[in-house]
């Protein structure tokens, strides 16, 4: 196993399916060597966000910039830069940007939820 370090703006940003306005970088996977987690950028633009969905799997969450909004199961939280969250397991959460600059966050996933292309 090797270690990686990079720049987030070297890795590739793609456009994130079911969201508005939202990207993912995949900074480090099951591909880099990973043995149990994966770190993913999102970037939420204005007026984006990730429709109501739950997995299998926990999240850990890390605010870097921006502001919004994160539902966890029917709780609502007012989300900005340094704010932390854990999405426990198959629960239902959302994200929304509900302000005028991008919401950016670090995203924290066992590799059970990575996709077998990631």
């Amino acid at each position: 196993m090797k270690p990686k370090v990079g720049k987030s703006r070297d890795v590739l940003e793609e456009p994130v399916e079911i969201a508005e306005n939202t990207t993912v970088r995949w900074l480090i996977s099951k591909k880099d060597g990973a043995p149990n987690f994966a770190m993913r950028l999102f970037r939420i633009g204005p007026g984006g966000s990730i429709p109501s969905h739950s997995h299998d799997w926990e999240h850990e969450i890390f605010v870097l910039r921006g502001s919004g909004l994160v539902r966890i199961g029917e709780e609502e939280y007012v989300v900005s830069e340094g704010t932390f969250l854990f999405i426990p397991p198959n629960v239902e959460h959302y994200y929304k940007n509900t302000g005028e600059e991008d919401l950016e966050f670090l995203c924290l996933i066992p590799l059970k939820g990575v996709p077998p292309e990631k």
